[in-house]
């Protein structure tokens, strides 16, 4: 292989030098390549040295390497053999075609110079011919000329002294361009003469043309003239030197007046919103002033194409006119769409608009009002949006204002359950209205919509993201967990000073539904008639993001969930408060009977537990029974040590119940007490509960107790075991609170004796028996 290489490396560089050297642009950058002589690029320069190439190959590449150099030097050889080859035969065929021209051409030109020797022959001929017959007619041709001079001058002395009749008779008639042209034609004479020979026609044709200035002046100003004729008018002043400044400056006054009519009056806005949303009520009467109005347009459009053929010079004039009345027109539809209204009323005023613009853009296409109205557009539509979200939020939020608190209501009509399906009803049905009304807009074919769509759809899924975050303060804000701007004084104004409890859960439920229900819907009906866009820029990010807006509202139920609980807790712990702190437990009485905040306390349960059932759905069954529970033998070890300590004696027991009670707890199971709050009536109700006992215990342990103060707790929240019980679903921690509550208040007792059991049981079944009597098991 290595003896074939050099022929083949030599025949490739020499039909590499002989192309180099024929199609070189430039002889001198083969001096400006030879500084690349030392890289592997310069084997196509004029300086290249194949020693110096080969050694730095070598050194540079591995063996393989090599043999993939080889064999693509080899194909670029046999391709540039082939090209030298074209190259000869393509010269070949054209040096055969310049010789068959070369041939062509000799055959060609062979009697050429016989046949232009006789053509100069005839044309000398014809030149000494025409010269006889000059010189035999020169004296009569002198002659007619003079002639011919003398009658023109006497035919225009006869038009000087006929001027002034012709132009009386061109203003009778109103040919007004023939006076013009007769009148402009005599001038010369007139400026040469008139002082003179002339001066009597002169001043007759003077008179004669002021009349005319006046009745042309009269015509220009004239409604009832045409377009022509005024414009006709126009020019022949300007043919008389008449300064037209003054005139154009009281047109463009008139036309500045007519604007005043020209703009969109809120009962034509009123009428074009009852045609579209009621055509046939609408068909007869109210079509007629905006029929009037376009007759109107109609109208000031011709006015500007007649000014602009009489000024040429007056379209920026002209222009601002025409935008000053488009400004207009949108500055009337921004006020137009503070107010509810439908997406109907938007396009029938919108065509009204783009109408008026078409007109005027016919006679003043310099303007560009189509791309200036979309610009102006542009800011009524995005306020048409905001407005169209901010209606809804306030249909929202009166529907949650909706709650009722009246106790008797509330227990006929459950008014929590109704707000919610109302607030429900106006989250989703109120978005698919909306977007339903938005995609009206999308769906009509008015040219300026159509120019607007992609920011159309940007504004409205901005619009959604924006709604949602509102929604969402404005969740805070009903709940009081933000104070109140004076813009929003009037919501919580309904409800008093104080924030219902009820609509606290309302909003919380809510929330679940639009994270888990609504956003979900949205999101497919924008990805089905909303999709596309872009016009905000694809470097802002896409302008609806449903996974921030769930982020969002599931975090907001969370809270307002455990804003519910807080609530309520704060609300019973209060009662709780004024039970503790109201007597003097060192001189407490005997416990007769069960004391009457209990009663109070299951009351306020028995609300919760109402508002709860109205919202919430029911969990699953799994309440933590004792018998199921690893802790009851615990618990059993504590009631077996209060029964030997009833055996005991006073004071034994008073000197060992602290250690016992301890003693107890350690062989009790730890109890997880605070779990998660779930969606769910028990998951509520029992957090509340947790958290109202857990204060109970706090707050007996702030008070120091007499024997018969210690027997009330103990009585009291033995009774509640009872009630609670069909209440809550986790009895495993509701039995260990209630516990701690009793241990509580033996540790601040000064004597603590329990009740004995006999006179516990017939204590608290008499109260069960009374209770069960005013609160009948419900079915």
């Amino acid at each position: 292989m290595g003896t074939e290489d050099v022929p083949l490396d030599d025949k490739a560089k020499r039909m590499r030098d002989l192309l180099s050297s024929f199609y070189s642009p430039d002889p001198s950058s083969t001096n400006d390549a030879s500084s690349n002589h030392g890289s592997l690029d310069a084997i196509d320069t004029t300086s290249f040295d194949a020693d110096q190439y080969m050694n730095l190959l070598i050194r540079k590449s591995n063996l393989e390497a090599l043999l993939q150099r080889h064999v693509e030097m080899a194909a670029e050889i046999k391709n540039i053999d082939t090209d030298l080859q074209m190259l000869v035969y393509e010269n070949y065929n054209k040096f055969i075609s310049a010789t068959d021209a070369i041939k062509r051409m000799k055959s060609n030109i062979v009697g050429m110079e016989t046949n232009m020797d006789h053509l100069l022959d005839k044309i000398m001929s014809v030149q000494s011919k025409s010269d006889g017959v000059n010189t035999s007619l020169f004296e009569k041709r002198e002659h007619i000329e003079k002639l011919h001079r003398t009658r023109n001058l006497l035919r225009k002395v006869q038009f000087i002294y006929d001027l002034p009749v012709r132009l009386e008779k061109c203003i009778k008639s109103e040919a007004y361009a023939d006076a013009v042209k007769f009148y402009t034609g005599a001038m010369p004479i007139f400026k040469a003469y008139g002082d003179s020979s002339f001066q009597d026609c002169k001043q007759a044709s003077e008179e004669a043309i002021a009349i005319m200035v006046k009745n042309l002046q009269g015509k220009l100003f004239s409604d009832s003239e045409s377009i022509q004729a005024r414009a006709e008018a126009a020019v022949l002043l300007k043919q008389l030197d008449f300064p037209v400044d003054s005139l154009q400056a009281k047109l463009l006054e008139k036309l500045e007046q007519s604007l005043g009519d020209l703009e969109l009056k809120p009962d034509e806005i009123e009428n074009v919103s009852v045609e579209s949303n009621d055509p046939k009520q609408g068909e007869v009467s109210d079509s007629i002033p905006i029929a009037a109005h376009e007759g109107s347009v109609l109208g000031f459009a011709e006015a500007i194409r007649a000014y602009r053929v009489i000024f040429p010079d007056s379209e920026g004039q002209l222009t601002k006119l025409a935008q000053d009345l488009v400004v207009k027109h949108f500055e009337t539809t921004q006020q137009y769409v503070k107010g509810r209204i439908s997406s109907g009323s938007l396009l029938g005023v919108l065509r009204i608009i783009w109408t008026d613009v078409l007109l005027m853009d016919e006679v003043l296409s310099e303007a560009v009002l189509p791309g200036f109205s979309l610009e102006a557009a542009q800011v009524a539509l995005k306020q048409y949006v905001a407005s169209t979200f901010s209606y809804l939020l306030r249909d929202i939020s009166d529907a949650l204002l909706r709650v009722n608190v009246s106790s008797k209501e509330a227990a006929e009509e459950l008014p929590l359950q109704v707000a919610l399906e109302a607030s429900k009803k106006a989250v989703l049905q109120g978005s698919m209205d909306v977007l339903l009304d938005f995609r009206k807009l999308l769906d009509d074919d008015l040219g300026l919509l159509v120019e607007l769509r992609d920011f159309i759809i940007d504004w409205v899924q901005e619009g959604f993201q924006d709604f949602f975050r509102a929604l969402d303060d404005r969740f805070l804000l009903l709940s009081g967990r933000k104070s109140s701007s004076s813009q929003d004084q009037d919501l919580t104004g309904a409800h008093g000073e104080k924030v219902l409890a009820g609509l606290v859960l309302v909003l919380a439920q809510l929330s679940v539904f639009i994270e888990q229900t609504a956003v979900p819907r949205i999101t497919e009906e924008i990805a089905a008639s909303f999709s596309g866009g872009g016009g905000r820029g694809y470097e802002n990010g896409p302008a609806f993001v449903p996974g921030e807006i769930c982020r969002i509202f599931r975090s907001a139920g969370e809270k307002l969930l455990l804003h519910y609980t807080k609530m309520r807790t704060q609300k019973v712990s209060t009662l709780l408060r004024k039970r503790f702190t109201t007597p003097n437990w060192v001189k407490h009485k005997e416990p007769r009977e069960v004391h009457m905040f209990v009663d109070l306390f299951l009351q306020e349960l028995k609300e919760i537990g109402s508002e709860v059932r109205q919202i919430l759905p029911q969990g699953l069954s799994r309440k933590h029974r004792r018998s199921d529970s690893n802790g009851s033998t615990a618990s059993s070890r504590s009631n077996q040590l209060r029964d030997d300590k009833m055996t005991r004696s006073n004071t034994q027991r008073a000197r060992s119940q602290l250690l016992e009670t301890h003693l107890a707890k350690l062989f009790k199971q730890k109890v997880e007490i605070f779990t998660k709050v779930e969606y769910t009536q028990e998951s509520v109700v029992t957090t509340i509960v947790k958290l109202c006992l857990k204060s109970l215990q706090e707050f007996a342990r702030l008070q120091t107790f007499n024997r018969s103060g210690f027997q009330q707790i103990q009585l009291d929240i033995q009774f509640l075991r009872t009630p609670l019980k069909e209440t809550v679903e986790d009895e495993v921690a509701i039995d260990f609170l209630l516990d701690e509550v009793i241990v509580a208040a033996s540790e601040r007792c000064l004597d603590p004796i329990p009740l004995e059991p006999p006179i516990l049981d017939r204590l608290i079944q008499a109260k069960l028996a009374k209770w069960k009597e005013q609160n009948p098991v419900t079915p």
